[in-house]
């Protein structure tokens, strides 16, 4: 049926409305004549008897709202940012973004847009690109618990344009509630780096039940790879490198990913880091790793608490916190385990040496007397920074520390911080 306004007057509904109150005819009678149904119908009773006088049916559509001409040019000038990007090979960018165009013009020059206009301008101009079909997502959780499974994983991109050198994206990720515990932009990724990631983690949530990494000759010794002879008499695990070595003592489990598609969960706030990052960085020219690594905490915070996850249906921390209140976190308080006095000796570089006769080791140029331990002896070097010029070593023999001395980092050769 048409619509109301063009079948009736306003003065045959306000005929039928007012016979309808006096009780002269039924409701249902009046209904079927106007084909409205009962909400509709009482709704028009509603307001004809809120003022009759003014009662009317007819009303007029508005006008379509026009775009503000002061907006247009800036959506096309970060469309055209976005192109820029997009053709430089070395920017690890493919596709535009018109969710963070929208957001950038909310933001930067508080002009809110809608996203089909957005799509719309970009198609007229050129600055469009056809989506490439993507395999179905078919991934889903399949831990139970928070703290039962962090995914630890690198990335080596050219975040800032402008600083034309790239850097790494450590990250640390819940598998249960996909929560971001902790993302940080490194020059160098090293060793301590990854054990640096871990112990940010523990002393803030506690000891997760296992961690889940890539085969990278940090994390494990694989056979072939990491011996430096071609008669290898070490297997595949049969090395413990610095990362497992600090796994074990903390009581946490390594598991390995043997391909890049059995870390799809990671790889996915990857892409969307990549996305925003590189974008923000290249229109701010980020060229300083410190205010890339602000930028970078804006994003995990809008990750962590804005964004609703596509695979979880929630966002990331109120999963999180539904999680500790439903049931039990298999994250274990933060307590030192025996002898160790110290989080020093716990998160560290280790180094092994052995005692010469006058009861001294050396490591790289510099030379240690160490007095109660007997010659030729082990002795366990636990090495930890202090600050950007110093380090501190604590030296261990049969569970008991036994010296520490602070030396210049510069003297480690050897050691990478």
């Amino acid at each position: 049926m048409g619509q109301l306004h063009k079948r009736f007057t306003d003065e045959q509904v306000k005929d039928m409305l007012q016979r309808y109150l006096k009780r002269d005819i039924e409701g249902p009678y009046i209904r079927t004549m106007l084909g409205l149904g009962k909400t509709q119908f009482f709704k028009l009773i509603s307001r004809y008897r809120a003022n009759p006088a003014a009662f009317s049916i007819q009303y007029r559509r508005p006008s379509p709202v026009r775009l503000d001409p002061a907006i247009e040019p800036n959506i096309l000038k970060e469309l055209a940012i976005d192109q820029q990007a997009i053709q430089n090979p070395a920017i690890p960018l493919r596709s535009y973004n018109y969710s963070y165009v929208q957001r950038r013009l909310q933001t930067h020059y508080r002009q809110p847009v809608s996203l089909s206009t957005i799509i719309a301008r970009a198609k007229a101009h050129g600055f469009y690109r056809p989506r490439r079909p993507h395999k179905t997502h078919d991934r889903e959780v399949l831990t139970r618990y928070v703290g039962e499974l962090i995914q630890h994983d690198s990335s080596h991109h050219l975040w800032a344009p402008a600083a034309a050198v790239k850097w790494y994206l450590l990250t640390s990720i819940d598998d249960f509630s996909r929560y971001l515990f902790f993302a940080q932009l490194v020059e160098a990724e090293t060793v301590w780096t990854h054990l640096d990631a871990v112990q940010r983690l523990v002393l803030r949530y506690g000891y997760p039940y296992a961690y889940y990494v890539d085969c990278h000759a940090i994390f494990r010794f694989v056979r072939g790879r990491d011996a430096l002879h071609a008669r290898q008499a070490c297997l595949t695990d049969d090395v413990d490198p610095q990362w497992k070595q600090m796994l074990r003592e903390c009581g946490i489990q390594p598991i390995y990913a043997l391909s890049p598609q059995a870390k799809g969960k990671i790889e996915r706030p990857y892409r969307w880091l990549q996305d925003h990052l590189v974008r923000t960085c290249r229109r701010e020219d980020i060229t300083a790793i410190r205010d890339a690594n602000r930028l970078l905490a804006k994003e995990v915070h809008d990750y962590n608490y804005r964004r609703v996850h596509s695979t979880t249906g929630a966002v990331p921390y109120l999963r999180f916190q539904r999680a500790l209140k439903a049931k039990p976190s298999l994250f274990r308080p933060f307590t030192l385990p025996p002898p160790f006095p110290s989080a020093k000796d716990l998160f560290c570089l280790r180094v092994e040496r052995t005692t010469n006769a006058y009861r001294r080791i050396s490591l790289d140029t510099l030379q240690f007397s160490l007095r109660g331990v007997d010659p030729y002896r082990p002795v366990t070097l636990r090495i930890t920074p202090r600050d950007a010029q110093l380090a501190e070593i604590r030296f261990w023999h049969d569970d008991r520390l036994v010296d520490v001395q602070t030396v210049k980092r510069q003297d480690l050769r050897s050691v990478r911080f």
